[in-house]
C-alpha cells in the first residue's frame, strides 16, 4: 500500500462523513463539499492503485530477465573454465 492509497482512503472516508453531516443538519454546502471531498480520495486512491500495479507489473517483468542473466553468466563461466582446461 502506498501514501496515494492511504490519503486517497482517508480523503473519502473524510468526506462521507461531511457529506453524512451535511445531510443530517440540511446543508447542502456541506453535503457538496463533502461529495468532492470523497470524489478527490477516491481519485487519488485509484492512481495509487495504479502504481502499484505498475510497480508489480515492472517486478514480474524483471524476474525473467534476472534468470536469463544468470544463466548466461553460468554459461560465460564454463566457457572461461573450457578454454583454461583446452590451454
Amino acid at each position: 500500500m502506498n501514501k496515494d492509497q492511504i490519503e486517497g482512503k482517508v480523503k473519502d472516508v473524510a468526506g462521507r462523513v461531511e457529506r453524512q453531516a451535511g445531510e443530517w443538519t440540511g446543508s447542502t454546502e456541506n453535503q457538496a463539499h463533502g461529495a468532492m471531498k470523497q470524489v478527490a480520495g477516491k481519485v487519488q486512491n485509484a492512481w495509487g492503485d495504479a502504481k502499484e500495479a505498475g510497480k508489480q507489473s515492472v517486478s514480474k517483468n524483471r524476474r525473467p530477465n534476472e534468470a536469463v542473466e544468470d544463466s548466461n553468466t553460468e554459461e560465460k563461466e564454463e566457457d572461461v573454465s573450457r578454454s583454461r582446461k583446452a590451454s
